[in-house]
Protein backbone atom coordinates (compact mmCIF):
# COMPACT_ATOMS: atom_id res chain seq x y z
CA UNK A 1 0.00 0.00 0.00
CA UNK A 2 1.30 3.74 -0.72
CA UNK A 3 0.42 4.15 2.86
CA UNK A 4 2.73 2.50 4.26
CA UNK A 5 5.09 5.54 3.73
CA UNK A 6 3.68 6.77 6.52
CA UNK A 7 2.31 3.84 8.67
CA UNK A 8 4.50 0.81 8.97
CA UNK A 9 7.64 0.19 10.58
CA UNK A 10 9.36 2.03 14.15
CA UNK A 11 10.44 4.98 12.29
CA UNK A 12 6.97 5.85 11.82
CA UNK A 13 5.66 5.68 14.91
CA UNK A 14 5.22 9.89 15.65
CA UNK A 15 3.04 9.53 12.22
CA UNK A 16 0.97 6.69 13.74
CA UNK A 17 1.00 8.64 16.90
CA UNK A 18 -0.90 11.26 15.45
CA UNK A 19 -3.38 9.19 13.24
CA UNK A 20 -4.49 7.71 16.93
CA UNK A 21 -5.37 11.41 18.28
CA UNK A 22 -7.90 11.26 15.51
CA UNK A 23 -9.28 8.29 16.81
CA UNK A 24 -7.60 5.30 14.83
CA UNK A 25 -6.84 2.47 16.42
CA UNK A 26 -4.20 -0.39 15.13
CA UNK A 27 -6.86 -1.98 12.84
CA UNK A 28 -7.87 1.15 11.41
CA UNK A 29 -4.43 2.38 10.90
CA UNK A 30 -3.26 -1.08 8.98
CA UNK A 31 -6.22 -1.02 6.59
CA UNK A 32 -5.81 0.70 3.07
CA UNK A 33 -6.42 4.68 3.90
CA UNK A 34 -8.73 6.15 1.03
CA UNK A 35 -9.53 10.18 1.16
CA UNK A 36 -12.91 11.22 0.60
CA UNK A 37 -12.95 14.67 -0.86
CA UNK A 38 -15.79 17.19 -1.53
CA UNK A 39 -16.39 20.53 -2.33
CA UNK A 40 -18.89 21.36 0.71
CA UNK A 41 -19.70 24.56 1.16
CA UNK A 42 -23.00 26.34 2.33
CA UNK A 43 -23.07 29.34 0.16
CA UNK A 44 -24.94 28.20 -2.64
CA UNK A 45 -27.29 24.70 -3.38
CA UNK A 46 -24.89 23.26 -5.57
CA UNK A 47 -22.73 21.99 -2.85
CA UNK A 48 -24.76 21.76 -0.08
CA UNK A 49 -25.18 18.31 0.30
CA UNK A 50 -21.46 16.98 0.00
CA UNK A 51 -20.58 16.84 3.36
CA UNK A 52 -23.81 14.42 4.16
CA UNK A 53 -22.57 12.80 1.41
CA UNK A 54 -19.69 12.18 2.38
CA UNK A 55 -20.60 10.15 5.25
CA UNK A 56 -22.49 7.61 2.90
CA UNK A 57 -19.20 7.95 0.95
CA UNK A 58 -17.24 7.05 4.28
CA UNK A 59 -19.66 4.30 4.96
CA UNK A 60 -18.95 2.58 1.62
CA UNK A 61 -14.83 2.51 2.48
CA UNK A 62 -15.60 1.03 5.69
CA UNK A 63 -17.71 -1.97 4.70
CA UNK A 64 -14.96 -2.51 2.05
CA UNK A 65 -12.54 -2.90 4.46
CA UNK A 66 -10.50 0.66 4.13
CA UNK A 67 -9.99 3.33 6.52
CA UNK A 68 -11.83 6.56 5.07
CA UNK A 69 -9.61 10.08 5.40
CA UNK A 70 -12.17 13.28 4.68
CA UNK A 71 -10.73 16.45 2.97
CA UNK A 72 -12.36 19.13 2.35
CA UNK A 73 -11.04 21.96 -0.47
CA UNK A 74 -12.87 24.98 -1.88
CA UNK A 75 -15.76 26.15 -4.72
CA UNK A 76 -16.31 29.13 -6.17
CA UNK A 77 -20.08 29.77 -7.09
CA UNK A 78 -20.19 31.09 -10.47
CA UNK A 79 -24.38 31.87 -10.14
CA UNK A 80 -23.21 34.18 -7.26
CA UNK A 81 -20.02 35.64 -8.66
CA UNK A 82 -21.77 36.04 -12.56
CA UNK A 83 -21.41 39.56 -13.71
CA UNK A 84 -19.00 40.55 -10.22
CA UNK A 85 -15.46 40.67 -9.91
CA UNK A 86 -15.67 37.95 -7.98
CA UNK A 87 -15.95 35.52 -11.38
CA UNK A 88 -12.17 36.32 -11.72
CA UNK A 89 -11.92 33.66 -9.51
CA UNK A 90 -13.90 31.08 -10.91
CA UNK A 91 -11.54 29.53 -13.36
CA UNK A 92 -8.67 30.22 -11.39
CA UNK A 93 -10.22 28.34 -8.58
CA UNK A 94 -10.18 25.11 -11.10
CA UNK A 95 -6.42 25.06 -10.93
CA UNK A 96 -6.76 25.66 -7.09
CA UNK A 97 -8.94 22.86 -6.19
CA UNK A 98 -6.45 20.36 -8.72
CA UNK A 99 -3.60 21.60 -6.76
CA UNK A 100 -5.00 21.08 -3.45
CA UNK A 101 -6.43 17.09 -3.83
CA UNK A 102 -3.46 16.29 -5.68
CA UNK A 103 -1.54 17.90 -2.24
CA UNK A 104 -3.83 16.20 0.79
CA UNK A 105 -3.54 13.37 -1.09
CA UNK A 106 -0.18 12.91 -2.28
CA UNK A 107 1.27 14.63 1.20
CA UNK A 108 -0.67 11.91 3.46
CA UNK A 109 0.70 9.30 0.81
CA UNK A 110 -3.60 7.81 0.64
CA UNK A 111 -3.78 4.87 -1.19
CA UNK A 112 -7.25 5.33 -2.88
CA UNK A 113 -9.79 8.44 -3.80
CA UNK A 114 -13.38 9.68 -3.60
CA UNK A 115 -14.56 12.57 -4.52
CA UNK A 116 -17.37 14.54 -4.39
CA UNK A 117 -18.03 17.61 -6.65
CA UNK A 118 -21.05 20.11 -7.14
CA UNK A 119 -20.82 23.08 -9.34
CA UNK A 120 -19.23 23.98 -12.36
CA UNK A 121 -15.19 24.20 -11.85
CA UNK A 122 -15.04 21.68 -8.96
CA UNK A 123 -15.99 18.59 -11.55
CA UNK A 124 -13.23 19.01 -14.07
CA UNK A 125 -10.85 20.23 -10.97
CA UNK A 126 -11.65 16.53 -9.44
CA UNK A 127 -10.56 14.69 -13.07
CA UNK A 128 -7.65 16.79 -13.40
CA UNK A 129 -6.35 16.01 -9.96
CA UNK A 130 -7.16 12.35 -9.95
CA UNK A 131 -5.32 12.14 -13.51
CA UNK A 132 -2.08 13.38 -11.47
CA UNK A 133 -2.52 10.81 -8.81
CA UNK A 134 -3.74 7.77 -11.05
CA UNK A 135 -4.57 6.33 -7.79
CA UNK A 136 -7.76 4.12 -7.76
CA UNK A 137 -10.40 6.48 -7.66
CA UNK A 138 -13.90 7.32 -8.53
CA UNK A 139 -15.79 11.10 -8.87
CA UNK A 140 -19.33 11.13 -7.74
CA UNK A 141 -21.64 14.62 -8.96
CA UNK A 142 -23.66 15.99 -5.80
CA UNK A 143 -26.57 16.28 -8.37
CA UNK A 144 -28.26 18.57 -10.23
CA UNK A 145 -31.18 21.07 -8.73
CA UNK A 146 -35.17 19.69 -9.01
CA UNK A 147 -36.57 22.79 -11.42
CA UNK A 148 -38.34 26.08 -10.03
CA UNK A 149 -42.34 26.85 -10.55
CA UNK A 150 -43.18 30.09 -11.45
CA UNK A 151 -46.39 30.92 -12.92
CA UNK A 152 -46.91 27.13 -14.45
CA UNK A 153 -44.05 27.49 -16.04
CA UNK A 154 -40.71 25.41 -15.22
CA UNK A 155 -37.79 27.85 -14.32
CA UNK A 156 -34.09 27.72 -13.71
CA UNK A 157 -31.26 30.11 -12.66
CA UNK A 158 -31.19 31.27 -16.57
CA UNK A 159 -34.59 32.59 -16.65
CA UNK A 160 -33.53 34.93 -13.46
CA UNK A 161 -30.66 36.15 -15.50
CA UNK A 162 -32.95 36.49 -18.89
CA UNK A 163 -35.30 38.37 -16.28
CA UNK A 164 -33.05 40.86 -15.45
CA UNK A 165 -32.74 41.73 -18.91
CA UNK A 166 -36.39 41.96 -19.27
CA UNK A 167 -36.48 44.04 -16.56
CA UNK A 168 -33.85 46.58 -17.61
CA UNK A 169 -36.29 46.62 -21.09
CA UNK A 170 -39.81 47.59 -19.14
CA UNK A 171 -41.23 44.58 -19.94
CA UNK A 172 -41.27 43.10 -16.36
CA UNK A 173 -41.46 44.89 -12.67
CA UNK A 174 -39.56 44.77 -10.00
CA UNK A 175 -42.60 42.09 -8.18
CA UNK A 176 -41.68 40.05 -11.68
CA UNK A 177 -38.47 39.97 -11.02
CA UNK A 178 -39.08 38.80 -7.89
CA UNK A 179 -41.14 36.11 -8.23
CA UNK A 180 -39.02 34.93 -10.33
CA UNK A 181 -35.48 34.83 -8.40
CA UNK A 182 -37.66 33.62 -5.51
CA UNK A 183 -39.20 30.25 -7.35
CA UNK A 184 -36.17 29.64 -9.68
CA UNK A 185 -33.87 27.81 -6.96
CA UNK A 186 -36.21 25.41 -4.79
CA UNK A 187 -33.58 23.56 -2.91
CA UNK A 188 -29.94 21.81 -3.23
CA UNK A 189 -28.56 20.83 -6.36
CA UNK A 190 -26.50 22.43 -9.02
CA UNK A 191 -28.23 24.74 -12.19
CA UNK A 192 -30.85 22.55 -13.64
CA UNK A 193 -30.29 22.52 -17.57
CA UNK A 194 -27.42 21.35 -19.09
CA UNK A 195 -25.58 24.01 -18.53
CA UNK A 196 -21.73 22.92 -17.28
CA UNK A 197 -22.34 21.48 -13.98
CA UNK A 198 -24.90 18.76 -15.30
CA UNK A 199 -22.45 18.90 -18.81
CA UNK A 200 -19.34 18.01 -17.13
CA UNK A 201 -21.22 15.39 -15.11
CA UNK A 202 -22.25 13.80 -18.10
CA UNK A 203 -18.54 14.65 -19.47
CA UNK A 204 -17.33 12.31 -16.44
CA UNK A 205 -19.49 8.93 -17.03
CA UNK A 206 -18.36 9.02 -20.28
CA UNK A 207 -14.84 9.45 -19.78
CA UNK A 208 -15.28 6.59 -17.44
CA UNK A 209 -14.71 8.72 -14.00
CA UNK A 210 -17.84 7.72 -12.98
CA UNK A 211 -20.16 4.83 -12.68
CA UNK A 212 -22.68 5.10 -15.72
CA UNK A 213 -26.02 6.77 -13.88
CA UNK A 214 -25.14 7.77 -11.15
CA UNK A 215 -24.48 11.43 -11.38
CA UNK A 216 -27.91 11.16 -13.06
CA UNK A 217 -29.61 10.94 -9.59
CA UNK A 218 -30.59 14.47 -9.14
CA UNK A 219 -29.12 15.98 -5.76
CA UNK A 220 -32.35 15.39 -2.88
CA UNK A 221 -33.37 12.12 -4.50
CA UNK A 222 -33.14 9.58 -2.01
CA UNK A 223 -31.09 7.42 -4.03
CA UNK A 224 -27.69 9.85 -3.96
CA UNK A 225 -27.19 8.56 -0.37
CA UNK A 226 -26.93 4.88 -1.78
CA UNK A 227 -24.39 6.10 -4.80
CA UNK A 228 -21.87 7.57 -2.66
CA UNK A 229 -21.71 4.77 -0.48
CA UNK A 230 -21.56 2.16 -3.80
CA UNK A 231 -18.54 4.51 -4.84
CA UNK A 232 -16.55 4.14 -1.30
CA UNK A 233 -17.06 0.43 -2.15
CA UNK A 234 -16.22 0.51 -5.37
CA UNK A 235 -12.76 2.40 -4.91
CA UNK A 236 -11.99 -0.44 -2.56
CA UNK A 237 -12.66 -2.79 -5.16
CA UNK A 238 -10.51 -1.40 -7.52
CA UNK A 239 -7.67 -1.01 -5.28
CA UNK A 240 -7.68 -5.07 -4.28
CA UNK A 241 -7.99 -5.98 -8.10
CA UNK A 242 -4.94 -3.53 -8.73
CA UNK A 243 -6.04 -1.69 -11.98
CA UNK A 244 -8.30 0.44 -13.53
CA UNK A 245 -6.77 3.93 -12.47
CA UNK A 246 -7.78 7.02 -14.31
CA UNK A 247 -4.61 6.29 -16.82
CA UNK A 248 -6.39 3.28 -17.78
CA UNK A 249 -9.28 5.07 -18.14
CA UNK A 250 -8.87 7.90 -19.71
CA UNK A 251 -8.04 7.01 -23.22
CA UNK A 252 -8.20 9.39 -26.57
CA UNK A 253 -11.04 7.67 -27.26
CA UNK A 254 -12.84 8.32 -23.64
CA UNK A 255 -12.45 11.75 -24.75
CA UNK A 256 -13.75 11.50 -28.06
CA UNK A 257 -16.79 10.31 -26.62
CA UNK A 258 -16.97 12.71 -24.06
CA UNK A 259 -16.83 15.29 -26.59
CA UNK A 260 -19.66 13.36 -28.44
CA UNK A 261 -21.80 14.01 -25.51
CA UNK A 262 -21.06 16.92 -25.01
CA UNK A 263 -22.50 17.74 -28.66
CA UNK A 264 -25.48 15.89 -28.88
CA UNK A 265 -26.95 17.47 -25.57
CA UNK A 266 -26.04 21.02 -26.71
CA UNK A 267 -23.95 21.20 -23.32
CA UNK A 268 -21.64 23.92 -22.15
CA UNK A 269 -19.16 25.13 -24.24
CA UNK A 270 -16.94 25.49 -20.95
CA UNK A 271 -16.63 21.63 -21.23
CA UNK A 272 -13.72 22.04 -24.50
CA UNK A 273 -11.72 24.48 -22.20
CA UNK A 274 -12.17 21.82 -19.42
CA UNK A 275 -11.35 18.48 -21.30
CA UNK A 276 -8.38 20.32 -22.87
CA UNK A 277 -7.23 20.66 -19.46
CA UNK A 278 -8.44 17.25 -18.59
CA UNK A 279 -6.31 15.91 -20.88
CA UNK A 280 -3.23 17.95 -20.66
CA UNK A 281 -2.94 16.34 -17.39
CA UNK A 282 -3.95 12.94 -18.41
CA UNK A 283 -0.81 13.19 -20.83
CA UNK A 284 -3.57 12.89 -23.65
CA UNK A 285 -3.07 14.00 -27.47
CA UNK A 286 -6.39 15.67 -27.45
CA UNK A 287 -6.87 19.08 -29.03
CA UNK A 288 -9.44 21.81 -30.08
CA UNK A 289 -9.50 19.93 -33.80
CA UNK A 290 -11.05 17.32 -31.71
CA UNK A 291 -13.87 19.14 -30.74
CA UNK A 292 -14.82 19.93 -34.10
CA UNK A 293 -14.96 16.49 -35.60
CA UNK A 294 -17.14 15.44 -32.25
CA UNK A 295 -19.21 18.99 -32.90
CA UNK A 296 -20.67 16.81 -35.96
CA UNK A 297 -22.65 14.79 -33.41
CA UNK A 298 -26.18 15.71 -33.91
CA UNK A 299 -28.23 17.25 -31.46
CA UNK A 300 -30.67 14.86 -30.05
CA UNK A 301 -31.45 15.55 -26.65
CA UNK A 302 -34.11 18.23 -25.48
CA UNK A 303 -32.73 19.85 -22.53
CA UNK A 304 -32.10 23.37 -21.51
CA UNK A 305 -31.14 25.96 -21.98
CA UNK A 306 -32.63 25.30 -26.06
CA UNK A 307 -34.82 22.90 -25.12
CA UNK A 308 -37.48 22.21 -23.01
CA UNK A 309 -36.23 20.23 -20.12
CA UNK A 310 -34.00 19.97 -17.04
CA UNK A 311 -31.54 17.12 -16.24
CA UNK A 312 -33.77 16.34 -13.34
CA UNK A 313 -36.62 15.54 -16.08
CA UNK A 314 -34.04 13.49 -17.93
CA UNK A 315 -33.00 11.15 -15.34
CA UNK A 316 -36.26 10.64 -14.44
CA UNK A 317 -37.02 9.21 -18.36
CA UNK A 318 -33.03 7.41 -18.04
CA UNK A 319 -30.76 9.52 -17.89
CA UNK A 320 -27.65 9.68 -19.53
CA UNK A 321 -27.76 5.83 -20.67
CA UNK A 322 -30.43 7.13 -22.95
CA UNK A 323 -27.85 9.41 -24.72
CA UNK A 324 -25.15 6.72 -24.27
CA UNK A 325 -27.27 4.37 -26.12
CA UNK A 326 -28.72 6.04 -29.05
CA UNK A 327 -24.71 7.64 -29.74
CA UNK A 328 -23.87 3.48 -29.60
CA UNK A 329 -26.84 2.82 -31.96
CA UNK A 330 -25.92 4.86 -34.72
CA UNK A 331 -21.99 3.65 -34.29
CA UNK A 332 -21.10 7.31 -32.30
CA UNK A 333 -19.43 5.15 -29.40
CA UNK A 334 -16.09 3.77 -28.29
CA UNK A 335 -16.36 0.98 -26.02
CA UNK A 336 -13.91 1.93 -23.31
CA UNK A 337 -12.73 1.16 -19.95
CA UNK A 338 -14.41 3.03 -17.08
CA UNK A 339 -14.37 2.79 -13.49
CA UNK A 340 -16.39 0.06 -12.14
CA UNK A 341 -13.81 -2.29 -14.32
CA UNK A 342 -16.65 -3.51 -16.86
CA UNK A 343 -16.59 -1.08 -20.39
CA UNK A 344 -19.01 1.52 -21.34
CA UNK A 345 -21.33 -1.29 -23.25
CA UNK A 346 -21.04 -3.38 -20.45
CA UNK A 347 -22.33 -0.74 -18.47
CA UNK A 348 -25.26 0.29 -21.13
CA UNK A 349 -26.20 -3.34 -21.09
CA UNK A 350 -26.47 -3.82 -17.23
CA UNK A 351 -28.29 -0.80 -17.13
CA UNK A 352 -32.34 -0.80 -16.77
CA UNK A 353 -34.32 -0.45 -19.68
CA UNK A 354 -35.82 3.14 -20.55
CA UNK A 355 -40.00 3.52 -20.99
CA UNK A 356 -41.31 6.22 -22.49
CA UNK A 357 -39.03 9.12 -22.87
CA UNK A 358 -39.16 12.20 -25.09
CA UNK A 359 -36.15 14.37 -24.16
CA UNK A 360 -33.60 11.65 -26.28
CA UNK A 361 -34.70 11.35 -29.79
CA UNK A 362 -32.35 8.62 -32.29
CA UNK A 363 -29.41 10.04 -34.27
CA UNK A 364 -31.11 9.33 -37.39
CA UNK A 365 -33.90 11.87 -36.15
CA UNK A 366 -32.21 14.46 -34.65
CA UNK A 367 -33.52 17.76 -33.02
CA UNK A 368 -30.78 19.67 -35.17
CA UNK A 369 -28.59 18.06 -37.93
CA UNK A 370 -24.94 19.26 -35.77
CA UNK A 371 -23.92 19.67 -32.40
CA UNK A 372 -24.14 22.98 -30.42
CA UNK A 373 -21.10 24.25 -30.92
CA UNK A 374 -18.19 24.51 -33.76
CA UNK A 375 -14.55 25.42 -33.82
CA UNK A 376 -13.46 28.64 -36.00
CA UNK A 377 -10.10 30.45 -36.97
CA UNK A 378 -9.66 33.50 -38.90
CA UNK A 379 -8.32 37.08 -38.39
CA UNK A 380 -9.84 37.47 -35.26
CA UNK A 381 -8.85 34.35 -33.97
CA UNK A 382 -5.30 32.36 -35.50
CA UNK A 383 -5.17 30.16 -32.51
CA UNK A 384 -8.42 28.94 -32.48
CA UNK A 385 -12.40 29.90 -31.01
CA UNK A 386 -15.35 28.18 -30.20
CA UNK A 387 -19.05 29.09 -31.28
CA UNK A 388 -22.36 28.38 -29.50
CA UNK A 389 -24.79 27.22 -32.05
CA UNK A 390 -27.88 26.27 -29.32
CA UNK A 391 -30.66 27.92 -29.19
CA UNK A 392 -31.06 29.35 -32.87
CA UNK A 393 -30.24 28.69 -36.20
CA UNK A 394 -28.23 30.58 -38.01
CA UNK A 395 -24.81 29.45 -39.12
CA UNK A 396 -23.42 32.97 -40.52
CA UNK A 397 -23.51 36.81 -38.70
CA UNK A 398 -21.80 39.48 -40.25
CA UNK A 399 -22.49 43.19 -38.38
CA UNK A 400 -20.95 46.21 -37.05
CA UNK A 401 -18.28 45.67 -33.54
CA UNK A 402 -18.85 47.04 -30.78
CA UNK A 403 -15.96 47.25 -29.05
CA UNK A 404 -15.46 46.92 -25.08
CA UNK A 405 -12.46 46.62 -23.03
CA UNK A 406 -14.69 44.63 -20.25
CA UNK A 407 -18.04 42.80 -19.26
CA UNK A 408 -18.91 45.70 -16.44
CA UNK A 409 -18.53 48.00 -19.68
CA UNK A 410 -20.44 45.58 -22.13
CA UNK A 411 -23.31 45.01 -19.19
CA UNK A 412 -23.99 48.71 -18.56
CA UNK A 413 -24.36 49.68 -22.78
CA UNK A 414 -26.75 46.73 -22.85
CA UNK A 415 -28.75 48.11 -19.60
CA UNK A 416 -28.18 51.35 -21.27
CA UNK A 417 -30.48 49.93 -24.45
CA UNK A 418 -27.70 51.02 -26.08
CA UNK A 419 -26.90 48.01 -28.22
CA UNK A 420 -28.59 47.68 -31.21
CA UNK A 421 -30.20 44.90 -33.82
CA UNK A 422 -26.93 43.77 -36.38
CA UNK A 423 -24.53 44.70 -33.59
CA UNK A 424 -21.51 42.75 -32.74
CA UNK A 425 -20.61 43.01 -29.40
CA UNK A 426 -17.00 42.58 -28.03
CA UNK A 427 -15.82 42.15 -24.83
CA UNK A 428 -11.80 41.32 -24.50
CA UNK A 429 -9.36 41.49 -22.32
CA UNK A 430 -11.50 39.13 -20.12
CA UNK A 431 -9.23 36.08 -21.16
CA UNK A 432 -7.74 33.95 -18.88
CA UNK A 433 -4.52 36.46 -18.01
CA UNK A 434 -6.20 39.57 -18.95
CA UNK A 435 -9.53 39.25 -16.83
CA UNK A 436 -7.68 37.51 -15.19
CA UNK A 437 -9.52 34.31 -14.96
CA UNK A 438 -11.84 34.60 -18.22
CA UNK A 439 -14.59 35.23 -16.70
CA UNK A 440 -18.20 34.25 -18.27
CA UNK A 441 -20.75 36.43 -20.02
CA UNK A 442 -23.95 35.73 -18.45
CA UNK A 443 -24.94 38.76 -17.32
CA UNK A 444 -24.31 40.54 -21.21
CA UNK A 445 -26.06 37.04 -22.73
CA UNK A 446 -28.84 36.48 -20.50
CA UNK A 447 -29.56 40.67 -20.71
CA UNK A 448 -29.56 40.76 -24.64
CA UNK A 449 -32.14 37.51 -24.81
CA UNK A 450 -33.95 39.28 -22.09
CA UNK A 451 -34.16 42.17 -23.98
CA UNK A 452 -35.35 40.16 -27.17
CA UNK A 453 -31.75 40.62 -29.11
CA UNK A 454 -30.86 37.03 -28.54
CA UNK A 455 -31.00 36.06 -32.10
CA UNK A 456 -30.02 39.76 -33.58
CA UNK A 457 -26.68 40.37 -32.10
CA UNK A 458 -23.76 38.41 -31.87
CA UNK A 459 -20.52 38.35 -29.15
CA UNK A 460 -17.32 37.56 -29.31
CA UNK A 461 -14.81 37.27 -26.55
CA UNK A 462 -11.98 36.26 -25.25
CA UNK A 463 -13.56 35.61 -22.30
CA UNK A 464 -16.25 32.45 -22.15
CA UNK A 465 -20.29 31.66 -21.39
CA UNK A 466 -22.20 30.39 -18.92
CA UNK A 467 -23.49 26.56 -20.13
CA UNK A 468 -26.78 28.50 -19.66
CA UNK A 469 -25.84 31.07 -22.73
CA UNK A 470 -27.69 30.92 -25.52
CA UNK A 471 -27.37 32.93 -28.95
CA UNK A 472 -24.53 33.58 -31.32
CA UNK A 473 -21.35 33.72 -29.21
CA UNK A 474 -17.78 33.43 -30.01
CA UNK A 475 -15.73 32.77 -27.23
CA UNK A 476 -12.57 31.63 -25.57
CA UNK A 477 -10.55 33.67 -29.00
CA UNK A 478 -6.93 33.18 -29.25
CA UNK A 479 -4.81 34.65 -28.65
CA UNK A 480 -6.53 36.61 -26.07
CA UNK A 481 -6.13 40.39 -25.78
CA UNK A 482 -4.00 40.52 -23.06
CA UNK A 483 -1.45 38.74 -25.10
CA UNK A 484 -1.47 41.04 -28.07
CA UNK A 485 -4.12 38.55 -29.81
CA UNK A 486 -5.77 40.62 -32.74
CA UNK A 487 -9.03 40.79 -30.96
CA UNK A 488 -6.58 43.81 -29.23
CA UNK A 489 -6.47 45.44 -32.54
CA UNK A 490 -10.45 45.84 -33.25
CA UNK A 491 -11.91 49.22 -33.07
CA UNK A 492 -15.41 50.25 -33.51
CA UNK A 493 -17.08 50.41 -36.67
CA UNK A 494 -15.37 47.26 -38.04
CA UNK A 495 -17.38 44.81 -40.08
CA UNK A 496 -17.02 41.20 -38.31
CA UNK A 497 -18.05 38.03 -40.51
CA UNK A 498 -18.67 34.89 -38.66
CA UNK A 499 -19.11 31.85 -40.70
CA UNK A 500 -19.57 28.32 -39.56
CA UNK A 501 -19.85 26.62 -42.73
CA UNK A 502 -16.47 27.86 -43.58
CA UNK A 503 -15.13 28.03 -39.73
CA UNK A 504 -14.45 31.32 -39.88
CA UNK A 505 -14.41 34.64 -37.90
CA UNK A 506 -12.49 37.39 -40.17
CA UNK A 507 -12.99 41.42 -40.41
CA UNK A 508 -12.81 43.72 -43.13
CA UNK A 509 -9.70 45.33 -42.12
CA UNK A 510 -5.86 45.18 -42.33
CA UNK A 511 -5.50 44.49 -38.36
CA UNK A 512 -1.85 44.04 -38.65
CA UNK A 513 -1.58 47.88 -39.80
CA UNK A 514 -3.01 48.61 -36.12
CA UNK A 515 -1.47 49.18 -32.88
CA UNK A 516 -3.19 46.49 -30.36
CA UNK A 517 -5.06 48.26 -27.40
CA UNK A 518 -3.86 47.62 -24.04
CA UNK A 519 -4.82 48.35 -20.18
CA UNK A 520 -2.93 48.52 -17.09
CA UNK A 521 -3.23 45.22 -15.05
CA UNK A 522 -6.27 44.62 -13.38
CA UNK A 523 -4.70 42.79 -10.35
CA UNK A 524 -0.80 43.00 -9.37
CA UNK A 525 -0.84 41.10 -6.16
CA UNK A 526 -2.27 38.16 -4.70
CA UNK A 527 -3.66 34.89 -6.06
CA UNK A 528 -5.23 36.08 -9.19
CA UNK A 529 -1.50 38.09 -9.99
CA UNK A 530 0.08 34.68 -9.67
CA UNK A 531 -2.69 33.21 -12.42
CA UNK A 532 -2.44 35.53 -14.70
CA UNK A 533 1.33 34.92 -15.20
CA UNK A 534 1.11 31.11 -15.03
CA UNK A 535 -2.09 30.56 -17.73
CA UNK A 536 -2.01 28.79 -20.49
CA UNK A 537 -4.05 29.89 -23.94
CA UNK A 538 -7.64 28.89 -23.72
CA UNK A 539 -6.64 27.00 -26.79
CA UNK A 540 -5.13 24.32 -24.92
CA UNK A 541 -7.43 24.54 -21.38
CA UNK A 542 -5.98 27.33 -19.92
CA UNK A 543 -4.14 25.29 -17.89
CA UNK A 544 -1.05 25.90 -15.55
CA UNK A 545 0.82 23.10 -14.63
CA UNK A 546 3.27 21.93 -16.71
CA UNK A 547 2.54 18.77 -19.48
CA UNK A 548 3.03 15.30 -17.39
CA UNK A 549 5.51 12.80 -18.37
CA UNK A 550 4.08 10.10 -20.42
CA UNK A 551 2.60 7.38 -18.96
CA UNK A 552 3.07 3.57 -18.78
CA UNK A 553 1.70 1.43 -21.68
CA UNK A 554 -2.29 1.28 -20.93
CA UNK A 555 -4.10 -1.59 -20.20
CA UNK A 556 -5.53 -3.06 -23.09
CA UNK A 557 -9.61 -3.34 -23.90
CA UNK A 558 -9.06 -7.02 -24.48
CA UNK A 559 -8.07 -7.51 -20.86
CA UNK A 560 -10.74 -4.88 -19.78
CA UNK A 561 -13.41 -7.94 -20.86
CA UNK A 562 -11.97 -10.18 -18.06
CA UNK A 563 -13.73 -7.93 -15.49
CA UNK A 564 -16.86 -7.89 -16.74
CA UNK A 565 -19.44 -8.82 -14.65
CA UNK A 566 -17.37 -7.17 -11.66
CA UNK A 567 -18.67 -3.84 -11.90
CA UNK A 568 -21.86 -2.30 -9.65
CA UNK A 569 -23.89 -4.75 -8.28
CA UNK A 570 -27.56 -4.02 -11.03
CA UNK A 571 -25.26 -1.35 -12.71
CA UNK A 572 -26.66 2.19 -11.75
CA UNK A 573 -29.07 0.92 -8.55
CA UNK A 574 -27.31 1.57 -5.81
Amino acid sequence: MQSDAIKTGPSRAPARAMLRATGLDDAAIARPLIAVVHTWSDVSPCNLTLRDLAQHARAGILAAGGTPIEFNTIAITDGIAMGSSGMRASLASREVIADSIELAVSGHCLDGVVVLVGCDKTIPAAAMALARLDLPSAILYGGTIMPGQCKGKKVTIQDVFEAVGSHAAGTLDDAGLAEVERAACPGAGACGGQFTANTMAMVLTFLGLSPLGLNDIPALHPDKGAAAFACGELVMRRLREGGFTPSQVLTPAAFRNAARAVSATAGSTNAALHLLAIAHEAGVDFTLEDFEAASRTPVIADLKPGGRYTAAEMFDMGGSALVANELRAAGLLDDEATVTGRTLFAELDAAPAAGPQDCVRPVSDPIKPRGGYSILYGDLAPEGCIVKLAGHGRESFEGTARVFDSEDAAFAAVQARDIRAGDVVVIRFEGPAGGPGMREMLAVTAALVGQGLGNDVALVTDGRFSGATHGFMVGHVSPEAAHGGPIARLRDGDRVRIDVSTRRIDVDADLSTREPARIAPRVTGGALAKYALQVGSASRGAVTSPAPAPRAARIPIALIADFRGQGLPEHSTP
